[in-house]
């Protein structure tokens, strides 16, 4: 198991880039911020008595790897199982979703879990629209043309191109990865 880190919840390059910064300047600023959850996070497992390895697609500097030597390691193949990973795929233009079906499918994971804010995909973006209809079941082909953003479309289509099945659920449910890896959980699957 890998677990790619966002971070939107410090910055969004797409949402800086509307303010007049760069888009490849705010997409940087993202994964930095991903950089920034992958050693919080790390440091959290490491209290619980786990080990825990933050690995990059981002070059971090030379200064900060003298102290953090984990941000220096690139991410690799055999280095990516059981680590966490920041630094989104190193590139601009791409989002962390992508990243996370791209690691997934480099490991040989068996799936994708998208833990969000909401339980699964639903046929609106909008949470409040007493219309919207929660989907149990998606293909990839039927996510991307609804265009439901829950995820990009870039991620969808490499995630059925690698056959990779996407589970998608809420990070907020007390309990819901255990859940889902049990396959007791409340969530839409994306696969076929």
């Amino acid at each position: 198991m890998a677990v790619v880190i966002g971070g939107g919840n410090i910055v969004r390059g797409v949402e800086v880039s509307s303010r007049g910064v760069s888009r490849p300047t705010g997409d940087t600023m993202g994964m930095l911020a991903t950089m920034m959850n992958c050693l919080a996070l790390e440091a959290a497992i490491e209290r619980e008595g786990t080990p825990a390895r933050t690995l990059s697609a981002f070059v971090m500097p030379a200064d900060l790897r003298a102290v953090y030597p984990q941000c220096g390691a690139q991410i690799s193949r055999r280095g990516a199982e059981s680590s966490l990973l920041g630094g989104g795929t190193g590139n601009p233009f791409f989002t962390t979703d992508t990243t996370a079906v791209l690691r997934a499918a480099e490991i040989g994971a068996q799936a994708v879990l998208k833990a969000t804010n909401v339980d699964g995909v639903y046929s609106s973006r909008s949470q409040k629209d007493p219309s919207a209809k929660r989907f149990d079941r998606l293909t990839h082909s039927q996510a991307i043309e609804g265009g439901y953003k829950v995820m990009d479309a870039t991620a969808f289509a490499l995630a059925r191109e690698t056959s990779l099945p996407i589970i998608v659920f809420s990070i907020a449910e007390p309990g819901s990865i255990g859940a889902i890896l049990r396959g007791t959980g409340h969530g839409t699957v994306v696969a076929g």
